[in-house]
């Protein structure tokens, strides 16, 4: 299927090529009688009430009626206002605001107006609805320790707000008379997922409202309505003695209804292939989005219609727009063969600039098309460049002076993402690889596409050509997942390894002269741990793996660096002497041929007048046979000079002839090479991200490496070696490589000017582009080839239609969302981007405590202060550090003098507070007494950590005591690098306990399960017995008791991985509730051409039994707990109560036991036996 953009030309331009004859007065007679096409945008999020619409386009808030037309803009701030929901009386709409950057609950009149704001939460209040009393529910995680969403009701008249008592619930209804609500319990998954039926699927449940005078003995627990289905069920709605729905059960989100029981399902609305989204009920109708339509579907009468919206706006997001800081969006940056220009691409576009002074080119003014990358031909008129302007990635040629015309197709076969192309210094060659893992050379002058290596694991990398263009060099991982260094030779096409697969090499770089090619290995194991003895088993951490080698392509090469023997000086004036003689010869051959030559001439000029007199009797015979003798004696010459120059490699014992330069290991990469010269980037340490750049002499005097520049992002070395593109920073720099060979000054001479650079793009063509690039990138990086059945190249087809009708950043995301969601593969993220915001982000301080507003009190009581593990003084509440005498009960008075009641919300007096000294007034809650007290504000995420310490801590407090001090508890929030520390910290100390749960509720994933897993399968061979105290053993630190993971519906990706490996691996019992279901990993590579990505499930996870594990189902527990969502808001943890229990009868009917040492054995004598 071809994706060229077609040559559309104006309606007004065909209307004359139509006509042939239409005059300017006709077509002035013509445009006044047909009115302009209004414009259709596309519609989200929509809100109804009687016969008015408010929906969501362009991130505003706009206003229309059931029967469409013109819609009018309600709101035109540049953040997002969405969720609206318009109150009961029809009079007022309550919607979603980022007016000060965090999203906060806004009311506004419904006929337009200065909204009203109400939360100052910094926590992301999402409108849900109104209640039938006229009151906003909205959901946050503000009031949760877990990061979970709850109910708010929050009346617009008091301010007053009130939590519904459920640990979960992301939004619903309350039905006409007040008594019960209706529930999602967990919100979206966060990933785009079509017909998922995963342990996190939606489901809808109901509650029946307590009074004040309900006795809590007789509440019950909310009632799941749709556990007969394991797909979604979401956004309840009430009307009329039922409850609508949304819901996959056809395998197409619809809408659905069910007594308030869960009895008596009905569908509604048949779409196929369309999802029904964010669904709005209002006086016995619904609306809703499909695509990127509002429908309508009148319950009373079943009818179901499209609502025509057109919008009366500016567009001001789709006109064309300015790129300011195109370096933030570099992709590559290459030097031309002199080094005397830069060839860059950024954002899609090229552009090429001169070091000094001289005009900078956008060499390509194409939104629709992604130039992934761009270098300059070896000759350097012209530009290689990967593009996307065919449909596939193909090579391209460009002018380097920005005609547009004269862009040249080089390739025509791709069929998958290719990578960044390595031409050759000939220009004959371009070496290059793509995402099946093959490794290509495309020969430009015969049009040959030549296929020479392919790996089973990863891809290629580290090309580089030899100076004679006949070898390229190139790394490849192989089956030990070690790199290997391979030489391909173009002509006898015979491979080549440098490297035995023994260890990890890579970056080779090759001797300008075809001597040597010098490469980095990682072939230094010193381990900064030298035994396994000492606190929380320190186990081998090897730094500073990576040693400089050099591997001779001829036997009998002499390293550089070795230094001289009496031997070695003898044979370098043998050699001086042999080309002194040589030098003499030639100059006497040359004297003689001098001498020659002019005596040929004067013989030449004799034999000339002679032939004059001789009339037809000319004879050119000879001079043609002199001429053409010459002729190939020159071209032996040159042959002769060219055969010299290639490059030649005695393939036996390659491996052999290999040195170690005399340079300290390190932690090194990207390592470049001139006649004279070594560079390569280094770091200090491992994970330093500060980078130098560093240089050696080759010489065997003073081998001592030179910083050149520290802090670099990256270096590249000109094609011709002559000079160094450096990346520091925002800057690009350029200096000559014979000036680094010891520290360089960047500064505004070396200096590129990317001062000017800026750029203008028409944002609906760069969309257009983005969309087809999500598209292909899916199907380039998707784990399976055969798009999981999926029609891919028809949901193309279905989708790009209605990029035509997107206006803003966030609308592509949605429509992408919508795409990707076809695969019904989990890790589909869609996220990021060049969004627009407003100008303002007020950040608000937190003070880690839960706060009522008191009115008759004279401020804010404080409910809770959030509590802290005291060997953990950094994670206390502003509240609750070691010098405030601030305790639970006490009140808020004012904040930095201001009266707190003064405020709509203590929020408003905190903005802009974070991490500066803020005074409050405070009134003791016991004493009365009134008393001042500074505290610094925390971050909104401060304190959602503060919250989720609060649950960790108060877990553990919980294990220890049911337990009796022999359960140790662990949490992991996740499985990052950086939550190995949280494991050291909770582990270790309890690891001698007889029981442990290892609790990964929540857990969003990472890549460290087996590193957990290798801990837990540590098993006790034998102790240690000193002459007194108690034994130890080995293996250190092997946890010797019972063990218990608790998992539930929030425990995703990684975490999932080590809950199935945990599992299978015989470790002990999984409880708690399936888990999330995502087990496709995946590197989020695939990235756009603003930043923005939707994210590709691509590695798939089978057992060794030849089944996919976990993907789209989760892991099933061996034991199913449920924290239900009233008992759990009440304090209740059921799965922590049954994994206690499970452990303490685990541990009554298998003790564990650690043995007495025995009796120590007598070795005594009748002689030396005490008498």
């Amino acid at each position: 299927m071809s994706l060229t953009r077609p040559m559309i030309a104006p309606a007004f331009t065909i209307l004359l090529l139509m006509t042939g004859w239409v005059g300017t007065a006709a077509t002035a007679a013509l445009a006044q009688k047909t009115p302009p096409a209004k414009a259709v945008g596309y519609y989200r999020n929509p809100a109804i009430h009687d016969n008015t619409i408010v929906f969501v386009a362009e991130g505003d808030l706009w206003k229309t009626s059931v029967f469409g037309g013109a819609a009018s803009r309600l709101t035109s701030h540049p953040g997002d206002e969405t969720n609206p929901a318009i109150s009961p009386d029809g009079t007022t709409v309550a919607f979603t605001g980022e007016y000060e950057g965090p999203a906060e609950v806004y009311t506004m009149p419904i006929e337009g107006g200065l909204p009203t704001r109400f939360t100052y939460d910094a926590n992301r209040g999402l409108v849900a609805g109104w209640t039938p009393d006229n009151r906003i529910i909205y959901i946050c995680s503000i009031y949760s320790t877990l990061p979970r969403w709850q109910m708010v009701l929050l009346d617009p008249a008091t301010g007053d707000r009130e939590l519904l008592p459920l640990a979960q619930a992301a939004g619903g209804c309350i039905d006409e008379d007040g008594q019960s609500v209706f529930f999602t319990r967990v919100p979206f998954q966060g990933s785009h997922t079509k017909r998922y039926k995963g342990g996190t699927a939606q489901t809808l449940w109901r509650f029946d409202l307590p009074t004040d005078e309900t006795d809590p003995a007789a509440v019950n627990e909310a009632v799941h309505l749709t556990g007969d289905y394991p797909g979604t069920s979401r956004n309840p709605m009430c009307w009329d003695g039922r409850v609508y729905f949304e819901s996959d059960r056809n395998e197409t989100m619809n809408v659905w209804s069910m007594k308030p029981d869960g009895s008596d399902l009905q569908q509604h609305t048949f779409h196929v292939g369309w999802d029904v989204k964010t669904a709005s009920l209002g006086q016995g109708r619904i609306v809703y989005q499909l695509g990127g339509d509002i429908r309508l579907f009148d319950i009373t009468a079943g009818t179901d219609r499209m609502i025509p919206i057109t919008l009366d706006s500016d567009f001001d997001q789709t006109r064309e727009k300015w790129v300011t800081s195109p370096i933030d969006y570099l992709t590559s940056a290459h030097l031309s063969p002199d080094g005397d220009r830069v060839v860059l691409t950024a954002r899609g576009e090229v552009f090429v600039m001169p070091h000094g002074q001289g005009r900078l080119v956008q060499a390509t003014r194409r939104p629709d098309v992604r130039y992934r990358t761009a270098r300059f031909t070896a000759d350097g008129e012209r530009i290689l460049t990967l593009s996307d302007e065919s449909g596939e990635i193909e090579f391209w040629t460009l002018p380097t002076d920005g005609t547009p015309d004269d862009h040249q197709q080089l390739t025509t076969d791709g069929v998958v993402l290719r990578w960044d192309g390595i031409p050759s210094t000939d220009g004959t060659w371009i070496a290059h690889y793509d995402k099946n893992f093959r490794l290509w050379l495309f020969n430009v002058d015969s049009g040959e596409q030549r296929l020479i290596d392919q790996s089973d694991y990863d891809d290629f990398s580290d090309l580089a050509w030899s100076p004679d263009n006949k070898w390229l060099a190139y790394v490849k991982v192989v089956h030990n997942q070690n790199h290997v260094i391979r030489l391909y030779h173009v002509d006898d096409a015979i491979t080549l390894d440098l490297t035995s697969d023994r260890y990890d090499s890579r970056s080779p770089a090759w001797d300008p002269d075809g001597e040597w090619v010098y490469f980095l290995s990682d072939r230094n194991f010193r381990s900064l741990v030298r035994s396994p003895w000492g606190p929380r088993q320190p186990e081998p951490f090897f730094d500073r793996e990576t040693e400089l080698f050099m591997a001779a392509l001829q036997p009998g090469l002499r390293s550089p660096f070795e230094p001289d023997t009496e031997l070695t000086r003898q044979a370098e004036q043998a050699k001086e002497e042999d080309e002194e003689k040589e030098t003499n010869e030639d100059d006497a051959s040359a004297t003689d041929d001098t001498d020659a030559a002019q005596a040929n001439t004067e013989d030449t000029a004799d034999e000339a007048t002679a032939d004059e007199s001789q009339e037809d009797g000319t004879d050119e015979s000879a001079e043609d046979s002199e001429a053409a003798d010459g002729d190939d004696e020159d071209e032996g010459d040159d042959e002769a000079d060219k055969a010299e120059s290639l490059i030649e490699i005695e393939a036996e014992g390659l491996q052999e002839r290999l040195y170690r330069i005399p340079v300290a290991a390190g932690n090194y990469g990207n390592l470049m090479a001139t006649a004279d010269h070594l560079f390569w980037l280094g770091r200090e340490d491992l994970y330093d991200r500060s980078v130098d750049f560093k240089t050696l002499e080759i010489k065997n005097t003073k081998i001592e490496p030179k910083t050149v520049v520290s802090g670099v992002a990256s270096v590249e070395m000109s094609p011709d070696g002559s000079k160094l593109l450096i990346r520091k920073g925002s800057g690009l720099h350029r200096i000559d490589t014979a000036s680094a060979r010891g520290p360089a000054t960047l500064d505004d001479t070396t200096a590129f000017d990317l001062s000017g650079w800026a750029f203008s793009l028409v944002p609906r063509e760069e969309w257009r582009q983005m969309f087809i690039d999500a598209w292909r990138l899916e199907r380039d990086y998707f784990y399976d080839t055969n798009m999981h059945g999926v029609d891919w190249p028809a949901m193309l087809d279905k989708y790009l239609p209605l990029v035509n009708r997107v206006s803003t950043r966030g609308e592509l995301s949605d429509l992408i969302a919508q795409m990707v969601a076809e695969l019904s593969a989990l890790h589909t993220f869609v996220y990021g981007g060049d969004n627009r915001g407003g100008t303002d982000n007020i950040n608000i301080g937190t003070l880690g405590a839960r706060l009522t507003r008191d009115p008759e009190a004279g401020g804010y009581r404080i409910e809770h202060i959030y509590r802290h593990d005291p060997d953990e003084p950094d994670q206390a509440s502003p509240l609750a550090a070691l010098d405030s005498t601030i305790a639970e009960g006490d009140v808020i008075t004012a904040v930095n003098r201001v009266p707190v009641l003064s405020a709509p919300d203590i929020g408003a007096l905190l903005r802009n507070q974070v991490g500066r000294q803020v005074l409050l007034d405070l009134t003791g809650g016991e004493t009365g007494e009134t008393y001042q007290q500074v505290v610094m504000p925390g971050s909104t995420w401060s304190e959602r950590d503060l919250r989720y310490d609060e649950w960790e801590y108060t877990r553990r407090l919980l294990v220890d005591q049911m337990g009796d001090g022999r359960i140790g508890y662990v949490h992991l929030r996740a499985m990052g690098g950086g939550d190995i520390a949280q494991w050291t910290r909770d582990f270790y100390p309890v690891h001698d306990r007889e029981a442990l749960i290892i609790d990964v509720r929540q857990n969003g994933g990472g890549n460290i399960d087996s590193w957990i897993l290798e801990k837990l399968i540590r098993q006790i061979w034998f102790y240690w017995q000193a002459r007194v105290g108690k034994p130890t053993w080995n293996m250190q630190y092997a946890f010797p008791g019972h063990m218990v993971v608790l998992c539930n519906e929030h425990t995703g990706s990684d975490g999932e991985a080590f809950t199935e490996g945990f599992r299978r691996l015989g470790l002990g019992k999984v409880i708690g509730t399936r888990t999330w279901g995502g087990e496709i990993w995946l590197t989020s590579s695939n990235v756009l051409v603003d930043n923005g990505i939707a994210t590709a499930a691509e590695f798939g996870v089978y057992g060794p039994e030849g089944t996919w594990l976990i993907e789209g189902h989760g892991v099933e527990p061996d034991e199913t707990v449920d924290n239900l969502p009233y008992a759990t808001f009440l304090g209740s943890d059921e799965q922590l109560d049954a994994a206690v229990a499970h452990l303490l009868e685990s541990l009554a009917n298998d003790p564990v036991v650690i043995p007495d040492a025995p009796t120590h054995p007598d070795k005594s004598s009748k002689d030396n036996r005490p008498k």
